[in-house]
């Protein structure tokens, strides 16, 4: 309870912080007609000036088709004045907020003055300042090499430290929720499992430009992601001419044994090599632009250090240690060619390519209560590797009035996973030998069509969606002597997806009101089909049509107050690893494996935002909430006359979690700034009871579950002179609810500096995350007829210096 209290004493004084995206302009475009033939009028002279002073803002004359684009223009209120010889002056207000990039204003039609001589007259043009920074209400945008701390490392690494962002068994987490969707350049890829989170900590950050982070996504996005969408972008320039960046990061991690090893195991990793080049090229000429982007990350770590003490109703103890030694070496390279065929059309087709190899070896030895018996030693190599082919070809038509746009892109991917498990299974009287091989080959193909047509107060998005993609996986398991793996349940099991989607998105924005108000009608069809022989599942389908409406509505108080409300409905389908027949014995004893019966789950959100600026900050909260139907969530159980746990994907019925998240963002003056992110909240998971299959068919039941827990974040950022930046982050996480069981508090500080060399293109720098080697993961597990605890001491601290150079 203390805890608790001092979590959210720290959440009142100290808040949140949160960057929102930023628009560096807004663009005005228009037509002007003669009123009485209705005739496009070239030459006419297009002013805006601040309807406080009239003072003049920026200025163009239309072109031979009557059209005008006024750009750069920062929010606020304004005068457009029109102007031709011979034609009667015009004068308009117009209001320019800061939710769509581009404002088309309404036709103006000119009155031509009687007897008069059409002339051309004289416009003088003045540059005008950019506009500063302006509010979006759907996404934050924060740059990578703005998180000095954690340069160098993954990009589950860079999240970290995100305001609003927390990361859980190497899940990430917005506002204690993980049923978050990932995407890259605004797609779903086999990167990262198709809107999951798989391969997060293996992807360099050296290739990523930013993350933008959605928690309350718009109907344009899938309807995946009850708790939001994160989206990284990928490095792309555009420069003229030959240019690019190099660059080379070194680091080590795991600097002494932070807790001994159990007897008779090999030893853990120490002094753990981490190792990043990264290359991008780009050169553009005329027309065609060439980019790429090349990125090898190398990692030697220690993956997981878990001790387990495991406790039955009938009194046995077993305790025992997981060590996890792991190589992985992960290679990126996207390329591609943009071609712009005109002023209107551009055509862009780019590749990709990765590939992943992941050594793991490890041991897991088993003790009785007082360690004077080994029971067991399990040790296993893991070889896995993953490889990855992407090709997009995506077309972009602007039509004549800016912002006006029709954009097509066609996806195809292949990703192919090639696992192979090798075990030694030591007991006391033999020892036997087991192995297993998966191959699974992914094929997705992803076509999408997305309309952009501005207006004078907003804009009118509107698109198509289709995709059709199968997963055919084998597996094979070779039992050896006294072998534990269940040898029946390999074979074969193909997963089939095919989702066709349409959506439509209305933008408003005046003095007072911002609105967004958008539905997303989705038909997803699934098709898990599993090889006839297997001894517990059968194959299973499900389809659903379902609506999935958004709307976002804010009302601007004076200068500096703005309410804001959100409403969306959402869904989770499982993946396929989720439903994924085959048992995962990564664990000997608690043994993981899918569902083929799971079935989505629907979440209603709605949340209450204020949002207070000042000069040089602002303060921003907001109260949330949400409800899920159908939660998906882990059960774990024995079956009777054995100690080996089973943890199975359940739908587990209604759940929610509501909260409140404030956040502070503040410049103390030019070297010191900082920002805090605080967020506490409540989950709840009402009882349930559901029939589990696997090994064997057993009723789980659970009682309602609740806890309040929550996060706070706060980031400092220093700018020196001479070229010197730093970042120090701290964070704590407050105990919280996991399934069937509660994990403890969690702390951790990281600091980074970089210092800009070479008349600024080259910057070194170095960062050192978990300074203190605090962050242990504590959990506590109760079900049916046993409990356990564990004490994860994987490896948290890591060192790293690094240097680019730009050309």
């Amino acid at each position: 309870m203390y805890r608790i209290r001092l979590l959210l004493f720290l959440i009142t004084v100290l808040c949140s912080s949160i960057a929102y995206a930023q628009v560096a302009g807004i663009t005005i475009s228009g037509l002007i007609k003669h009123k009485t033939n209705k005739l496009a009028l070239s030459y006419v002279n297009v002013l805006a000036r601040t309807e406080k002073d009239t003072a003049f803002v920026a200025g163009t004359i239309t072109n031979e088709e009557g059209r005008f684009s006024l750009t750069g223009i920062k929010p606020g209120n304004y005068q457009l004045e029109f102007s031709l010889s011979g034609f009667r002056k015009q004068r308009q207000p117009l209001f320019v907020g800061s939710l769509s990039e581009f404002l088309e204003i309404a036709p103006i039609e000119l009155e031509q003055e009687a007897d008069k001589e059409t002339k051309i007259e004289e416009v003088v043009m003045t540059a005008s300042k950019k506009n500063e920074v302006s509010n979006q209400l759907d996404k934050k945008t924060y740059s990578v090499a703005d998180n000095i701390s954690q340069s160098g490392g993954s990009v589950l690494q860079s999240m970290q430290n995100l305001p609003g962002v927390t990361v859980q068994d190497g899940k990430v987490q917005l506002r204690g929720n993980d049923k978050v969707t990932v995407l890259i350049d605004g797609k779903q890829t086999a990167l990262t499992g198709f809107g999951s989170q798989s391969g997060l900590d293996n992807i360099p950050a050296s290739a990523i430009d930013k993350i933008e982070i959605i928690n309350n996504p718009s109907s344009k996005y899938d309807a995946n992601g009850n708790a939001g969408i994160i989206n990284i972008i990928m490095k792309k320039n555009k420069q003229n001419g030959w240019n690019g960046k190099v660059g080379f990061t070194y680091g080590t991690g795991s600097y002494w044994v932070r807790k001994e090893n159990l007897p008779t195991i090999r030893p853990q990793y120490t002094i753990t090599p981490k190792i990043n080049p990264s290359l991008s090229l780009n050169y553009r000429k005329d027309k065609i632009n060439v980019f790429l982007q090349a990125d090898n990350l190398y990692t030697e770590t220690l993956n997981k250090n878990e001790f387990v003490t495991r406790t039955y109703d009938d009194g046995t103890i077993i305790n025992s240690q997981l060590k996890r030694n792991r190589n992985t070496n992960y290679l990126t390279t996207k390329a591609g060619i943009d071609w712009n065929i005109d002023a209107q059309n551009t055509l862009t087709v780019s590749g990709l390519y990765g590939i992943e190899k992941i050594i793991d070896r490890g041991d897991q030895p088993f003790f009785n209560r007082d360690f004077s018996q080994r029971l067991r030693l399990w040790q296993f190599l893991e070889d896995e590797l993953k490889t990855t082919i992407m090709g997009t070809a995506f077309y972009q038509h602007k039509f004549k009035d800016a912002g006006h746009l029709l954009n097509v892109g066609f996806n195809y991917t292949f990703h192919r996973e090639d696992e192979k498990y090798f075990y030694d299974n030591y007991l006391p009287t033999s020892t036997g030998k087991d192995a297993f091989k998966l191959l699974s080959d992914e094929q997705v193909y992803d076509f999408n069509i997305d309309y952009v047509k501005p207006l004078k107060y907003g804009r009118i998005e509107t698109g198509i969606k289709l995709r059709n993609r199968s997963i055919p996986t084998d597996m094979n398991f070779i039992p050896g002597v006294n072998s534990v793996l269940d040898a029946n349940s390999g074979g074969w099991a193909t997963y089939k997806e095919l989702i066709p989607a349409i959506y439509g998105n209305y933008i408003f924005e005046n003095e007072k009101w911002e609105a967004e108000l958008g539905v997303r009608l989705e038909y997803v069809k699934i098709q898990y089909d599993v090889n006839p022989n297997h001894p517990t599942y059968k194959s299973d389908s499900y389809n659903y049509t379902q609506p999935f409406p958004n709307l976002r509505l804010a009302y601007k108080l004076n200068d500096h107050n703005k309410l804001s409300v959100f409403y969306n409905r959402r869904v989770d389908r499982p993946n396929e690893v989720d439903i994924r027949i085959f048992p995962k014995y990564d664990d000997a004893e608690i043994i993981k494996v899918g569902n083929p019966q799971l079935r989505p789950q629907f979440t209603n959100s709605i949340e209450l935002g204020h949002k207070y600026n000042w000069d040089n900050g602002y303060l921003y909260s907001a109260l949330y909430h949400r409800f899920a139907n159908g939660t998906i969530t882990r059960i774990s159980r024995i079956v009777p006359e054995s100690t080996l746990i089973y943890a199975v994907f359940q739908n587990a019925g209604k759940s929610y979690n509501s909260g409140l998240e404030m956040i502070w963002n503040q410049k103390v003056s030019k070297a010191y700034s900082f920002n805090i992110n605080g967020n506490i909240y409540r989950n709840q998971i009402d009882a349930f009871a559901v029939e589990n299959l696997y090994p064997q068919p057993n009723i789980f039941s659970a009682n309602q579950e609740t806890a309040i827990s929550g996060n706070v974040k706060l980031n400092n950022i220093f700018k020196f002179s001479k070229g010197f930046d730093a970042q120090l982050t701290a964070v704590y996480l407050a105990p919280d609810i996991i399934p069937q069981g509660k994990i403890g508090s969690r702390f951790s500080v990281d600091f980074g500096v970089k210092k800009s060399v070479q008349n600024g293109k080259g910057e070194l720098f170095v960062n050192a995350t978990d300074l203190l080697n605090t962050m242990v993961i504590k959990k506590k597990i109760r079900g049916n007829g046993f409990a356990y605890t564990s004490d994860d001491y994987y490896e948290t601290q890591v060192v790293r210096l690094g240097y680019s150079y730009k050309f």
